[in-house]
């Protein structure tokens, strides 16, 4: 910047040496000319403040188009300025790479030429010109990209107008949308075979279950399968002498009363008579009793649907220790104390694999105790129904009372658990609205609590 000193101005624009020799009037000149001077100064010194904020401002909008130049080239979405007429003023570098040509090359070209064909050029201009004013929102077209494919993309157009409000064109943001669907279809992929795959995980869980409980439950039906057997084969025995009485009685040389009368009191038919009912009821009752379990089987190694039903719990707790205490072979005692009519909403099935999970865990931690026992005690308590099941086992370590619900987590030895039955009870209990915890007694043992909504009527 250069800079020019009052002494210099004045020595350049001095009076002429002949100026007049009237005092007053060269008193008079001399003093308009330092006014001038001194204003030529002021003009001066504003000249150089403009001179400087000017070069700030410029300093300032130089680094503003730095900042805007180095956010464009780091954006994904494609970006266009075009003018009023469609035709191109600015690109971003994504638009560059996705057309294949240079932003050279697409100044001052058509918009519409990045559209697939004739048929997109028509519907963008369609859209365009109807809702150019009020702008255009995830609109998708399908454009050429520079290797020939045609692409789907996302596009919205915000118009440009100036301080009067006078359209001066549009500017057009667009994201390829075929990455997003490949993108959705393969989590949409992996969330199903995660969902088949947990499906699969609790249908093997109940089946391990299951498979440990089969000797309680063959011993379970045993009982009324040899209670029917019994009464089939006294049946049998009296259905042959039904047929001697009979036969007696159909045969004339021997249809005498008297000869009737004795052959009926010994071959004791009125015995036979009076007996049969009770027979009969004995059959329906093993018969439905079979049934039964073979139901609750059913129900528990059944693909559960969770349709909800009317869910009797003292039944449930009732049949599953049962199960588990039978398949342990009387070294494992548990006493019951629950109010009649404990009822929720929910799936029969997976109830009673929760109970079991915790009957059989209780049975596995109190293992070689020669007193092992668990008691279960149950109440209502707020709307809720509260399970407790208390062992008196050696209780839960500390590092592992955070850890009991994780999927794969189990401190039995290798092969002996699979460490998702904690883990798949909790998931069932949260589906039907309640908690399970788990924590040690002060007094020593392992308690599980229960807790599920009463089924609202």
């Amino acid at each position: 910047m250069r800079t020019t000193s009052t002494a210099a101005i004045m020595s350049t624009t001095a009076p002429p040496a002949d100026r007049p020799d009237d005092p007053l009037l060269a008193a008079t000149g001399e003093q308009a000319w330092i006014e001038v001077i001194q204003k030529m100064d002021e003009v001066y010194n504003d000249l150089l403040q403009y001179e400087v904020a000017l070069e700030e401002k410029n300093a300032a909008l130089e680094e503003s188009h730095q900042f805007i130049e180095s956010v464009l080239a780091s954006m994904s979405d494609i970006l266009i300025v075009c003018d009023r007429n469609g035709g191109i003023e600015e690109v971003n570098p994504s638009l560059c790479h996705f057309a294949g040509k240079s932003a050279e090359q697409l100044a001052h070209t058509p918009v519409f030429e990045l559209f697939a064909d004739d048929l997109e050029r028509a519907r963008a201009r369609d859209i365009f010109s109807r809702y150019g004013r009020e702008g255009v929102h995830d609109c998708e077209f399908f454009l050429r990209a520079g290797d020939g494919s045609t692409v789907p993309v996302s596009m919205n157009c915000t118009p440009r107008v100036s301080q009067t409000g006078k359209l001066m064109g549009m500017v057009v943001t667009g994201r390829p949308v075929g990455e997003l669907r490949k993108a959705y279809q393969a989590l949409r992929q992996a969330h199903d075979d995660l969902k088949r795959t947990q499906g699969q995980l609790l249908h093997a869980e109940k089946m391990v279950s299951l498979g440990r409980l089969v000797a309680g439950v063959a011993h379970e039906l045993n009982n009324p399968i040899s209670f029917v057997l019994g009464n089939v084969l006294s049946l049998k025995r009296y259905s042959g002498r039904l047929e001697n009485y009979l036969a007696a009685v159909h045969d004339s040389a021997a249809a005498s009363e008297p000869a009737l009368a004795g052959l009926r009191d010994t071959l004791r038919i009125d015995r036979i008579l009076a007996d049969m009912p009770q027979l009969i009821d004995g059959m329906i009752e093993g018969a439905e009793r079979t049934r039964d379990i073979v139901d609750a089987l059913k129900r528990f190694s059944a693909v559960d649907k969770m349709t909800p039903e009317r869910v009797n719990l003292n039944e449930v707790v009732e049949r599953s220790v049962r199960w588990v205490v039978q398949s342990a072979g009387g070294r494992f005692a548990v006493d019951i104390d629950l109010p009649p009519d404990l009822h929720c909403a929910g799936s029969s099935g997976q109830l009673q694999q929760v109970v079991m999970n915790l009957v059989q865990n209780a049975c596995d931690a109190t293992a070689g105790q020669r007193d092992a026992r668990l008691a279960i005690a149950g109440r209502h308590a707020d709307g809720q129904i509260i399970l407790q099941f208390t062992d008196n086992g050696p209780g839960i370590a500390e590092p592992h009372l955070g850890r009991l619900f994780e999927p794969f987590f189990t401190t039995k030895p290798v092969g002996q658990g699979t460490g998702l039955g904690l883990s798949i009870s909790y998931g069932i209990v949260e589906r039907h609205g309640g908690r399970l915890e788990a924590a040690n007694r002060p007094a020593g043992g392992a308690e599980f609590i229960l807790s599920l909504p009463v089924e609202s009527r």
